[in-house]
Order: C-alpha cells, then sequence, then structure tokens
C-alpha cells in the first residue's frame, strides 16, 4: 500500500495508485486514435514532467505516430511563477500534420498558452491538447482541453514525472501535498438508511453546514462508470440487476477517495457501508490515519413510503433501477445484507436512530442534533 514520502521539507501522501494511471493513459491513446484515423499524429512532449506519461503512452497507442520534445518553465518550487521559459525548441517541419500536446498536468494553463502559440507559428494542420492530470478549479484559458486521463483537485502533486524541487519524478504512483489542516476537526459519520431514505439530500446539507468531506459509493460508482475505468465496468453489472456492487470493487474505489483528501475535517459516508465486511475495512482504514467513526446514522422510513418516493423519482431521473420491481428487491438486499452493519455499530455503542419522516429541514435539524450531542474520541 502506499504510504507517505518526504521530499525536502514537504510531506506529500498517496493520491493516485498505477493502475488508475495507466487506464488514464490507455483513455487517452483510445480516444487520439479516433481522432488520427489514418494519419499520422506528431506527438510533442513537454519536457521534462511529459517524459514518463510520453513514454506510456508509445508503448499503448497503435497508428503510426512521430514524437518530438518541447521543454518550457514555469514552476518554482510548489507555486506557479506565472512566467514561463522556453529552453527547447522543435528541431522539425510540422507544417500540414496534425498535432497533439502531450501535458502531464493542465491547471493554470500559462504553459499551454505559450505552447499553442509556438506551434501555431509553424503552420500545422490542426493542433490538439492531451492532458494526463486536468484540474479543472485552476484553468481559466480558452484553449480546449482535447482529451483528458482523469479530472483532479487543484493540489500540488509529485511522481510519474512530476516533481518537487528535481525530486519525486521517479514515483510510479502520484503523491498530493500534505496540507497542515488549519480548522478543528469535526467527526467522521455514517449516515445509513434503506435507498430513498434522503441520505443523500442530507448528506449533502451536512457537509456544507459542518465542512465535512462527503464520499458517496454512488458519485463513485457514476464517475468511474462514466469513464469506464475497469472498476466502473464491473460495478455498471451488478447496479443494473439491482444487486449490491461486491465489497472488492466498492473497497478500492473508496480508499482512492479516502487518500484524496488528507485534510479532511471529517468525512461523511453516503452508501458505505453496506456489509460488515465493509464496515471493517473502514474502521481499519481510518485506523491507519488516526481517525475512528464516531457515529452511525440512521435514518428510518417506512418501506411503502421509500417505494412511493423513487417510483416518482424514477419518472424524471432516468436511473433504469427506480422501477417498483428493482426497487422492492434492492430493499430485499438491504436488509438481508446491509441492515447487519447497524447492529456492528451498534455493539461500538455508535448507533443513532433518526426519523426521517418530515420535511427535509425537520429531518435535518434532528440529525444536527444528534451530531452536535457526539462526545467525539479525546473528549472528556
Amino acid at each position: 500500500m502506499m504510504s507517505e514520502i518526504k521530499l525536502h521539507d514537504k510531506t506529500f501522501v498517496p493520491f493516485i495508485n498505477e493502475s488508475q494511471i495507466s487506464e488514464a493513459v490507455k483513455k487517452i491513446a483510445t480516444e487520439i486514435e479516433d481522432y488520427a484515423k489514418d494519419e499520422t499524429v506528431i506527438f510533442i512532449s513537454v519536457l521534462k514532467g511529459s517524459f514518463v506519461f510520453t513514454s506510456d503512452l508509445a508503448k499503448v497507442y497503435q497508428n503510426d505516430a512521430i514524437f518530438d520534445f518541447i521543454r518550457l518553465k514555469s514552476y518554482d518550487g510548489t507555486n506557479t511563477s506565472g512566467k514561463v521559459e522556453v529552453l527547447l525548441d522543435l528541431d522539425r517541419s510540422i507544417e500540414g500534420k496534425k498535432i497533439v500536446v502531450l501535458e502531464d498536468v493542465v491547471d493554470t494553463g500559462n504553459t499551454l498558452v505559450k505552447i499553442v502559440e509556438l506551434l501555431k507559428n509553424k503552420n500545422p494542420k490542426e493542433v490538439k491538447i492531451a492532458a494526463l492530470f486536468y484540474k479543472p478549479e485552476a484553468y481559466k484559458k480558452d484553449i480546449n482541453i482535447d482529451f483528458i486521463g482523469m479530472e483532479i483537485p487543484n493540489k500540488f502533486i509529485v511522481g510519474y514525472g512530476l516533481d518537487y524541487d528535481e525530486l519525486g519524478r521517479n514515483l510510479p504512483e502520484i503523491y498530493q501535498l500534505k496540507e497542515m489542516a488549519s480548522n478543528k476537526r469535526m467527526a467522521d459519520i455514517i449516515l445509513f438508511g434503506p435507498p430513498g431514505a434522503g441520505k443523500g439530500t442530507q448528506a449533502q446539507i451536512i457537509k456544507d453546514k459542518l465542512g465535512l468531506t462527503y464520499i458517496a459509493t454512488g458519485d463513485l460508482f457514476r464517475h468511474n462508470i462514466k469513464h469506464q475505468t475497469e472498476l466502473g465496468k464491473q460495478a455498471q453489472v451488478y447496479i443494473d440487476r439491482g444487486d449490491l456492487v461486491p465489497d472488492e470493487i466498492t473497497i478500492e474505489m473508496l480508499k482512492d477517495a479516502v487518500y484524496k483528501d488528507p485534510n479532511a475535517r471529517g468525512f461523511i459516508f453516503d452508501g458505505f457501508p453496506r456489509t460488515v465486511k465493509q464496515a471493517e475495512f473502514l474502521d481499519q482504514l481510518l485506523a491507519e490515519k488516526d481517525l475512528i467513526i464516531d457515529a452511525l446514522l440512521s435514518l428510518n422510513v417506512a418501506d411503502e413510503r421509500i417505494v412511493n418516493r423513487l417510483v416518482e423519482r424514477g419518472k424524471t431521473s432516468g436511473r433504469s433501477d427506480d422501477n417498483e420491481e428493482t426497487i422492492k428487491h434492492r430493499l430485499r438486499q438491504y436488509y438481508e445484507k446491509t441492515a447487519a452493519v447497524k447492529e456492528y455499530y451498534d455493539q461500538q455503542g455508535k448507533l443513532h436512530e433518526v426519523d426521517g419522516v418530515g420535511s427535509i429541514e425537520e429531518v435535518n435539524n434532528r440529525l444536527l442534533n444528534v451530531i452536535k450531542n457526539l462526545k467525539l474520541r479525546g473528549e472528556k
């Protein structure tokens, strides 16, 4: 398992593992193959950071291609300087050719603007941009990013060719800068209940009010399915049948989500854990970060009301599982497999039953009341 590392004076925490990077590279390669068709593309690799990305993409790219390199500088330590200096220009003609620029990470876009300006002065047929990692929060330029491996938060990263003052390029994974938490830690909470109990709505409100990090298995599934990751493809089969996604798939998705936010004031989990095995894994994962689940808040809603809620939602949601037959199947799955999680946390003295019937505000006030009166670890 990836662990914290120190480079110079800063600490970095695990962020993106090797298999996730590999999937992102293959995704970009496939999309560029579709774009190129029978034409030979000239790939322009942006040094130094993109050399590993370029190497791995070259191994999986199936069409004819030429690789060239350009080098610019825009970073100073962990900050973007705002100035871009050209250190190495192309030594070949690209006139009339399809060009794909290979960027390791696109954040401010300062480097990208300079690259596109340089290339367009050489009269190519077309210039496309491929970014292994893309930070939408930071990017404010008008240049379109045509091929994206994965979107990531606007945090400084190292590994897989990316460096912090020249260290870290040789790491096979991606690590994120660990920042000192400036706010008091709140709580780590599981919002629990059958499908249609209103967990997602309430979790979002609590997240905003308390500044917690929201992790929903539904969001993780949709993200992985949308990006056609291997885990996403496997999960889709079970979701379409109305079955629970197997533990090993869910756990791998969740592990990455927890590591992505090392400075969280607290986590609120929605839709996880759904089995005792998952609950045991979650306890172990948080223990590795010196954290602990403070409470499981169980929203109680009658089955008949849940079926009516979800059937109504299905009229506009477009979700394939929002039909009466599948809803009843999901409820059976909940009672057979998921309800045991309540007993698991009840034995730890962490179960809190909450009436889930009423207006959104009424239910939210009940939940916040429970959280307000929690005795967190370390408190007397």
